[in-house]
């Protein structure tokens, strides 16, 4: 009571309850069941598709230690929040998700692309570009018979950088090391994620054993999914090919990798050296098989820029530089890093660095989870932050930048109104509140926090620059002819 009247003595709102306070955002984020009405559902379920995903996400939430007690503290938030809890037993749970994981979770993420473009703002597109970035990353399983035949690699040890490395420490080794060989690897589970540059919230994924081609994930999401017009994938080193690249320009979509002694090019110019520094070329990829198969080149853009204290080479297919200049190629490749940040949030703040179940169909349904309730968490904050803006007070300002909002402070937030939901929080300590205050510090720092104990990789070699060889007669002869067919 006394609470009530210092609200109104200072003419503010009483704040909502925690469980009110997170039922806005459940209904703004999921309403009802229409989404998934292309879903066909058997009678014997006695569970709704918004009841099964919110329960879901609780236990992606928790940060209990074992899975069992993350489910029993899940049931016990969705009995104050739902109707009725749509599983009561870890195993109906576990069942559920491994059996409908793969229907619910590409109408899940469809709905999250569009709540994204809705609280876009000015980051949703950069610089007329929807800049998507893709890279991958492991987290370790237990060391079980399923999740070992699942999950790694069956020629473990016979390739080419194994017998490199196994030669390189030949003189290092004792005949005792013999008699206790290796044991074999640890399974690990492979992500491949897009994600949104300008927004920072991953926009899709794709999970597979530790011997998974990123690329692979990367051209099947290309041809399953849709992607806005005007989207500009942006990778590292390791996405570049053919195949890959050609998927990419089918889609009408366009890709901006960086490259170096790992790609082989042509150009058409009599003269060509990559000596010159901020040099730009236009350069053709055309593998072997391509030009037997009369198939015609990718033309292609070559940059060379500077990025930090290190001067790259990117490719792109953007051949007009007025829509991609070499600043821009530059912002748009330092902003990829972002993604990095974001699979350590997957494994530092939620944990998920070594999963924890011990059949494979039900660790990677815990890890689609897991992914899918970090981006949750971040729209959710993404939203209040944005609705702090839309104030009369405010509504001048710039919106946030989504670079300075926090997914420790968001996680922090989450679990402290889903511990308790009947609680009526403070003014300025509600569920939005915190929120919107979930964001990162302003000070600037004097030292770099990079860790001064990390060896150096002695294997890790340098990128170099791209290999360039010139059309020769019968290949510019065989060019023109495609061309003029095309043409025709």
């Amino acid at each position: 009571m006394a609470r009530k009247q210092r609200a109104r003595k200072h003419g503010q709102r009483r704040p909502l309850t925690n469980k009110a306070s997170l039922e806005k955002l459940r209904e703004w984020l999921l309403p009802d069941d229409t989404i998934f009405s292309r879903i066909t559902f058997h009678g014997n379920i006695k569970w709704t598709p918004t009841g099964l995903v919110w329960l879901a996400l609780c236990w992606a939430w928790s940060d209990a230690r074992h899975l069992t007690d993350a489910f029993n503290a899940a049931v016990g938030m969705c009995e104050k929040m739902l109707p009725c809890v749509p599983v009561t037993t870890y195993q109906g749970f576990m069942g559920a998700l491994v059996g409908w994981t793969p229907k619910l979770l590409p109408v899940l993420r469809d709905t999250l692309q569009q709540r994204m473009k809705q609280l876009g703002s000015k980051f949703w597109h950069l610089d007329e570009w929807v800049a998507i970035a893709f890279d991958g990353s492991r987290s370790t399983a237990p060391r079980t018979k399923s999740n070992e035949a699942a999950l790694c690699a069956n020629n473990y040890g016979k390739g080419h950088t194994a017998r490199y490395r196994k030669k390189k420490s030949k003189g290092m080794r004792r005949k005792r090391n013999q008699k206790n060989p290796a044991q074999a690897p640890e399974p690990q589970a492979w992500i491949t994620l897009l994600w949104h540059m300008g927004l920072r919230l991953p926009w899709s994924w794709r999970l597979g054993p530790s011997n998974s081609s990123e690329r692979a994930h990367v051209m099947e999401m290309l041809k399953t999914e849709t992607f806005p017009p005007n989207t500009l994938f942006c990778g590292d080193a390791g996405f570049i090919g053919h195949p890959l690249w050609s998927c990419v320009l089918e889609r009408q979509r366009h890709f901006l990798v960086r490259v170096g002694a790992n790609v082989n090019l042509l150009h058409e110019y009599a003269k060509c050296t990559l000596q010159k520094k901020d040099k730009e070329l236009f350069v053709l990829c055309w593998p072997k098989d391509i030009m037997r198969a009369g198939q015609p080149p990718l033309r292609l853009r070559l940059l060379r820029v500077r990025v930090g204290k290190a001067r790259v080479w990117m490719l792109t297919s953007v051949l007009d530089r007025q829509k991609l200049t070499a600043k821009a190629a530059v912002r748009f490749y330092k902003l990829r890093w972002g993604i990095e940040m974001e699979f350590r949030g997957l494994k530092q703040t939620l944990d998920r660095g070594k999963l924890r179940s011990r059949n494979d169909r039900r660790l990677l349904a815990e890890l689609d989870w897991s992914i899918l309730a970090m981006a949750v968490a971040e729209l959710l904050a993404l939203k209040e932050q944005q609705a702090q803006r839309s104030s009369k007070s405010a509504a001048h300002e710039e919106p946030p930048d989504p670079k300075k909002r926090s997914l420790a402070g968001t996680m922090r937030a989450l679990r402290g109104c889903l511990g308790n939901l009947n609680e009526v929080p403070d003014p300025g300590k509600d569920l939005s509140s915190q929120l919107r205050a979930a964001r990162t510090d302003d000070y600037e720092r004097k030292k770099p926090k990079a860790a001064r104990y990390r060896p150096a990789n002695s294997d890790k070699k340098p990128l170099g620059d791209p290999k360039l060889r010139k059309l020769d007669k019968a290949q510019k002869q065989k060019l023109g002819k495609i061309e003029a067919n095309l043409a025709a």
